[in-house]
């Protein structure tokens, strides 16, 4: 099987990363899957925006789980980007599953609980999956292997998938001990011996981020099962080209 190519944050290098837009520009550009982060509002409403802080990537202040819904969406969510984007809104987990329903992309959800702690954000989102009948679609990642037990525990049948940084001897048998399905790896750390070490072992890797198309041809050519890329349009060409 070919690798998955995840737009990371949707096509995030040309639109405001973690919106709708930026979703639908990935669709366009023949993404396969969607990677986005997930945190909670002050009324425990999942929403997908990459940073705790709101400074980056709005023109508000503080924190994400300081906020309810509804002054979230007061929030301009794209006007650093470009004027094309002003007025873009912070959109909620719903507004991607429901949009996804007739597009059947692959999405992974990244819960960025690694930081702060949302309770209950893993049946949260789980729930939401379940809803929009998107189990076979979504993957859920995180850093945080209590929130990844936590799912596993709640036995919602949703693949997991543990995301890591550091180098580890350990890394394969934390992923079983885990009980999840795939690592999510960065790019530095891959080597066709995890590769392979992964598979006899039935985990997956994938590969992130990665923009350039050396590093998309090497992560292609070690068979990962997926990668995820601000650049979608430019690792399908990589990708067409290999096989």
């Amino acid at each position: 099987m070919s690798t998955i190519i995840y737009a990371h944050r949707g096509a995030s290098k040309q639109a405001p990363e973690n919106t709708m837009p930026a979703f639908e520009l990935a669709y366009e550009l023949g993404a396969d899957g969607i990677e986005t982060d997930v945190q909670l509002t002050k009324d425990n409403i999942p929403v997908l925006i990459h940073d705790e802080n709101l400074r980056r990537t709005t023109n508000g202040a503080g924190f994400v789980q300081d906020h309810t819904y509804e002054e979230l969406k007061m929030l301009d969510a794209g006007y650093w980007h470009s004027d094309k984007y002003r007025h873009t809104v912070i959109p909620a987990l719903d507004d991607l599953l429901e949009w996804n329903q007739d597009k059947q992309l692959k999405l992974n959800i990244e819960l960025k609980n690694n930081l702060i702690e949302y309770p209950n954000l893993e049946k949260i989102v789980c729930e939401k999956v379940k809803t929009y009948n998107m189990d076979s679609n979504v993957v859920i990642s995180s850093f945080n292997r209590k929130s990844l037990k936590e799912i596993t525990k709640l036995k919602y049948d949703i693949p997991t998938a543990l995301l890591t940084s550091k180098r580890s001897n350990s890394l394969i048998e934390d992923g079983k001990q885990l009980g999840v399905d795939g690592l999510h790896i960065r790019y530095r750390l891959l080597s066709r011996k995890l590769v392979e070490k992964a598979a006899e072992n039935k985990l997956y890797i994938a590969v992130y981020t990665v923009n350039q198309p050396f590093s998309l041809s090497r992560v292609i050519k070690n068979k990962c099962h997926a990668l995820f890329t601000d650049v979608p349009d430019t690792a399908i060409s990589v990708r067409n080209r290999l096989t």
